[in-house]
């Protein structure tokens, strides 16, 4: 007999609390293998794809897409042991995590897994059941994270009630759900998962059977009830004259700071409580870095693999620099009172994306030559288009270089990556009128700003810094004495 299993949202590692449903990829009913991708969750960090420990049937799904669960809360409920598709409700959180398993999952997630398989107990034969199958109305439906589905026990002897729920034609509704259905459901079959949804409908004597649904299926959502409502509200007496509807007020949209882009709030908004910042700039000609670029990238040839890029190029200028000035690779310690200067340069540099800005880090930049960080830096910002950066490679920097160039601007004021010290950004490479050479001359020119923590470190530091970002742009063999 299939036992029913509950998979709860596991620790997705680096202090993440909570995470969106973006996407389910199974359906209730639905056949799955140990390990196997069931839904995709956002982060703060991070879309990622979590799978589940178990093998069997899918018999409910736990929120909707772009409800948001807090870690330990559960994501679906599969019978284990059963070639059948089971369509009752999944069993109480009691019955879910008691017994042995069948199967053990490999896919270890931070803090979660399954281990071996606990030894087998002797169990009693359960008594035969005769139920009548459910209606399709009372058929059970995935619910939010906040109402898990109750089953009424089968009666089973102790030791398989401990893991076994068999469905049946009260199994679907709690209590406060059978009070809150209208006379006309009764009548048929509707597309409604919340008991508020239906609730609102009974008060206001609305057939739900009538109501159209725009959710995901057809499925009746509240705002399609309370559209309706408003609409029966409106409609004019018998004989009277339509009266001109009100052109609506247009309403503000308001959208959830959550996922990536709340994570981007909360750590700006952080650095500026916390951090006392001050930004210095500089113009510098780049017409010789661009000529060692063209040289560099042609001596390699075709085979020599990617070209070097330019942000490359710049992410080794600022490795230089720190080696320089190691004051501005360093943290605060605000509890202790402690300036912590470390050991290696992790350099972040800013990606956008389709789900916002994200910050890739790329380790030991210190150790590595601009071909080389210009291959890391190529990787993760694939990585960062697809979605797939873990929250490993998005935690832990040390420095960051902001190109906005990309954007078409010439200069900003970048706001520190809390808690590092300092981020450099660089405007766009234009074509502008310059003095070289003690004549008027049309060079390559760029703006480069410095935004750095004023705790660690005096402006006499952070401007030796960027003028030493400068010369290496205007000079690039300045950069020989550290190769």
């Amino acid at each position: 007999m299939a036992k029913v299993l509950e998979f709860k949202l596991p620790d997705l590692g680096e202090g993440l609390t909570e995470a969106e449903i973006v996407r389910w990829l199974v359906e209730v009913g639905d056949v799955v293998a140990v390990d196997q991708p069931v839904v995709e969750v956002e982060t703060a960090k991070a879309m990622v794809e979590v799978p589940c420990p178990y093998g069997g049937v899918v018999t409910a799904r736990f929120g909707e897409e772009g409800a948001e669960l807090p870690v330990g809360a559960p994501l679906l409920t599969v019978a284990v042991g059963s070639a059948e598709p089971v369509t009752g409700p999944a069993a109480s959180g009691e019955s879910a995590g008691g017994g042995a398993q069948d199967e053990s999952s490999g896919n270890v997630l931070v803090g979660y897994g399954t281990g071996a398989p606990a030894a087998r107990r002797r169990r009693v034969r359960p008594a035969a059941i005769s139920a009548t199958p459910a209606s399709p109305a009372s058929a059970p439906a995935p619910v939010s994270a906040a109402t898990a589905p109750v089953a009424t026990a089968a009666r089973v002897a102790p030791e398989a009630q401990a893991t076994t729920a068999v469905p049946g034609p009260s199994a679907a509704l709690v209590p406060a759900e059978a009070s809150a259905l209208s006379l006309a459901e009764a009548q048929g079959p509707v597309a409604v998962i919340s008991p508020l949804v239906r609730k609102l409908a009974r008060q206001h004597g609305l057939d739900l059977r009538h109501v159209a649904g725009t959710g995901r299926d057809g499925l009746i959502l509240r705002t399609d009830v309370e559209c309706a409502i408003k609409a029966a509200g409106e409609e004019p007496a018998a004989g009277a004259a339509p009266a001109a509807a009100p052109e609506p007020a247009p309403s503000a949209e308001r959208i959830p700071l959550r996922g990536v882009r709340g994570a981007v709030a909360e750590k700006l908004s952080r650095s500026r409580r916390e951090i006392p910042d001050a930004t210095c700039w500089v113009d510098a000609d780049a017409t010789e870095l661009m000529a060692a670029r063209a040289a560099m990238n042609a001596a390699g040839g075709s085979a020599a693999g990617p070209k070097v890029s330019v942000l490359a190029l710049l992410a080794r200028i600022c490795t230089a620099a720190l080696a320089r000035f190691p004051e501005l690779n360093s943290t605060v310690d605000a509890d202790a009172r402690e300036i912590v200067r470390l050991p290696g340069v992790h350099l972040g540099f800013a990606a956008q994306t389709e789900r916002g800005l994200v910050v890739p880090v790329v380790r030991d930049a210190h150790t590595r030559n601009a071909e080389s960080i210009g291959a890391e830096i190529a990787r993760l910002t694939q990585a960062a288009r697809d979605g797939k950066l873990t929250p490993a490679q998005l935690t832990g920097g040390t420095f960051t270089l902001n190109n906005y160039g990309v954007f078409g601007v010439d200069g900003s004021t970048p706001i520190i990556n809390h808690p590092e010290a300092a981020m450099l950004g660089v405007g766009r490479i234009m074509p502008k009128p310059w003095v070289y050479a003690g004549e008027l001359a049309v060079r390559q020119v760029v703006q480069l700003s410095l935004t750095f923590d004023h705790r660690v470190c005096d402006g006499g530091t952070a401007g030796g810094f960027l003028r030493y970002v400068a010369d290496c742009v205007e000079q690039p063999a300045v950069l020989l004495r550290t190769l």
